[in-house]
């Protein structure tokens, strides 16, 4: 074979030539067709391999208006809760005979609709979102819904979406237990260190959780709520300056466990006994929470479960017409995971 052979992609044709067979039986035996033996399937595709034949996937989906390829957007790959549920949407879509195509937006907006125009240029038969935390208009995703094509928000998501399917977690009530469960353990002082208000889960589980002190007769003290980035570090200042007030708190609720974990460290290098002088109580049930001793009271959010119900709306989705298609919002229940740190 020629060096300038070498360098371009190999076809259909080439393979048909060196089998010496036609170009529609090695069509057939690429795309699994019952009707190929398993005898010239197997020479098919080992060909196919010494050539380097590539199918084209793009070309396909402009002949069936189908890629079999679903795009996911979230917001960071390395977060517990989505490494959970991409894992169960990724293996569950490819026993479905679907690829799933992964981008992060780091938690930028504008990274996040550039992501928007590259899906819907690259033909996915579907969008699921993750949005960031300063996700305010949504309207780059008009062009998913305005052509029909299956689009879920899950976990982050939008306050109502037409034309999309909204799936998400009950963080109020998930907020309302963390709360109940503090205040029925004897806690006056309640911190809580929560994140932007501008994305629905924090709005939801701080809500939540001031619903259970105000139920408990419980005061809400200023200088103990924050509302900031939830990074290990800003979680420390904060701490720093609730520790600085004559008033300190006895237990402190964050809305998410790497929050909870600095809790902990602080506490420790500081010498609060945990559980007796500060109780924590965190969200995610980020495995570490059960690893560190004391262990973390955290809620529970089920991202394997999310993971699942999005695959299946999604395939109904992709079954049906757009009058029979799911619509209406779906709640997956959280959980609170008691351990020893309340």
């Amino acid at each position: 074979m020629s060096r300038t052979k070498k360098n371009q992609e190999s076809t259909i044709l080439d393979i048909a030539a060196a089998l010496q067979l036609s170009p529609a039986t090695i069509s057939r035996a690429l795309n699994n067709n019952p009707n190929v033996t398993p005898a010239t399937r197997k020479k098919v595709t080992e060909m196919a391999g010494q050539l380097g034949y590539r199918r084209n996937n793009m070309a396909l989906g402009l002949r069936n208006n189908k890629t079999h390829t679903i795009g996911l957007i979230v917001p960071r790959i390395s977060m517990f809760f989505h490494a959970e549920a991409i894992t169960m949407m990724q293996n569950a879509l490819y026993e479905k005979g679907y690829n799933l195509i992964i981008s992060q937006s780091n938690d930028s907006p504008e990274m996040e609709r550039r992501l928007v125009d590259t899906m819907y240029s690259s033909r996915v038969d579907a969008l699921i979102v993750s949005c960031t935390l300063d996700t305010q208009d949504f309207s780059h995703f008009d062009v998913f819904a305005d052509n029909d094509i299956p689009l879920i928000f899950y976990d982050r998501v939008p306050p109502a979406f037409d034309g999309a399917l909204i799936i998400r977690g009950d963080d109020f009530q998930g907020g309302y237990l963390a709360g109940t469960h503090l205040a029925e353990t004897g806690c006056k002082r309640i911190a809580h260190i929560s994140g932007p208000l501008t994305t629905n889960l924090y709005r939801d589980r701080s809500a939540g959780f001031f619903k259970a002190l105000k139920a408990a007769g419980l005061p809400v003290y200023e200088h103990l709520v924050f509302y900031q980035p939830l990074t290990y570090d800003n979680t420390r200042t904060a701490l720093k300056k609730m520790f600085e007030h004559r008033e300190k708190p006895d237990a402190v609720f964050t809305a998410n466990d790497t929050a909870a974990i600095a809790v902990h460290e602080f506490a420790r290098e500081n010498g609060l006994e945990i559980p007796r002088q500060l109780k924590i109580v965190g969200y995610s049930n980020d495995p570490r929470c059960a690893i560190i001793r004391p262990a973390i009271t955290s809620v529970e959010q089920f991202p394997g479960k999310m993971g699942s119900k999005v695959v299946e709306a999604l395939m109904q989705m992709l079954a049906a017409d757009r009058e029979t298609a799911l619509n209406e919002p779906i709640t997956i229940p959280v959980q609170l995971i008691r351990r020893m740190s309340t």
